[in-house]
């Protein structure tokens, strides 16, 4: 019998990471190490070498690959079976920006299937919470060629080129595969992307470990993934929550996001989905229930809803992500 299900989060250290991540998930990741600066937490996984395993209930222990092997369509959706076979499409992170990342890019399907058999990587922030005047950097400040993108970054003047946006909670922005980007200092974000963890760094802020040494960068591979033509303006999500009801913050066709906002009770029908939806509390408390099951959530917590839940009732007060394939 399927039931909301929770997964245990995966830490991963970063030379940008900070505390928030150890304090906020430590206990539910299990045992790490508080003296390392953690810059991701991986809520839900079907990355090879990191996929997800179930945290409590009669499938604790079992991965998400395990899960859709047994349960197939009742739990990720017919179509979305169909089309991604036991490979869960989507890749839910949070992160804390203790300083600011790398200038970066990912590339499209075709692309990352050519070089590396993977998917693609399209994703969206959504901004929990910051520093004042926090920023993070989309595309380029004015249009650019490729040649004077080459020609600034072997002079050391990309920087010079980036379209910086101060941000603020509640904030939210599509970053499509191709977009130039990065997450600046003192951001913390959730973010939902396509299953893969192929990403061309092009720019460290020249920045060094412990042991002096700079991190790699992918110069010749990111030029030919990047799309020139991609405006940042366009990825500005803009919507206005309402109680009791999902708003569309984003939508591709790699995924649905929607801002619901809970006041109460709700009662979301989602017989005709198709697909499975997960929900993550930004805010407050909810319990969840369906098929005579129940799971409660709190700020930080994702639960996984099986495609096979035609009516989930929602009760309590809370700001939720909602996410499927639409």
């Amino acid at each position: 019998m399927l039931y909301p299900l929770k997964f245990k989060p995966r830490l991963k250290e970063r030379i940008w990471g900070g505390s928030i991540l150890a304090e906020k998930k430590g206990k539910a990741a299990g045992r790490i190490d508080h003296t390392k600066s953690y810059g991701e937490s991986w809520d839900l996984s079907c990355v090879k070498g990191d996929i997800s395993s179930v945290a409590a209930g009669m499938l604790k222990g079992n991965n998400l690959e395990e899960l859709i092997e047994v349960y197939m369509g009742d739990l990720v959706g017919e179509k979305v079976f169909e089309e991604y076979g036991l490979e869960f499409p989507l890749l839910i992170k949070t992160l804390d920006c203790n300083d600011v990342l790398s200038v970066q890019v990912h590339p499209d399907d075709e692309l990352a299937a050519e070089r590396h058999n993977s998917l693609g990587k399209t994703e969206m922030w959504y901004v929990t919470s910051c520093e004042d005047r926090a920023a993070i950097y989309i595309g380029f400040n004015r249009d650019v060629t490729r040649e004077e993108y080459l020609d600034a970054v072997s002079s050391g003047r990309l920087v010079e080129l980036l379209n910086r946006v101060e941000v603020k909670a509640g904030d939210a922005f599509f970053i499509p595969a191709g977009l130039v980007h990065a997450l600046g200092k003192g951001v913390q974000v959730v973010e939902i992307q396509q299953t893969s963890d192929v990403t061309y760094r092009i720019y460290d802020w020249d920045r060094v470990d412990n042991e002096g040494k700079s991190r790699e960068l992918h110069t010749a591979l990111a030029v030919d993934a990047i799309d020139f033509s991609i405006r940042p303006e366009d990825s500005v999500c803009r919507y206005a929550a309402e109680a009791n009801k999902s708003v569309e913050i984003a939508k591709c066709k790699y995924f649905t996001t929607n801002m619901l906002q809970v006041d109460g009770e709700i009662v979301k029908d989602y017989a005709s989905l198709d697909s499975f939806v997960i929900l993550m509390c930004i805010g407050g408390e909810v319990a969840i229930e369906a098929d005579g099951t129940e799971e409660k959530m709190s700020d930080g917590d994702v639960v996984l809803l099986p495609a096979e839940f035609n009516e989930v009732s929602l009760k309590g007060s809370a700001k939720l992500l909602e996410v499927y394939i639409g």
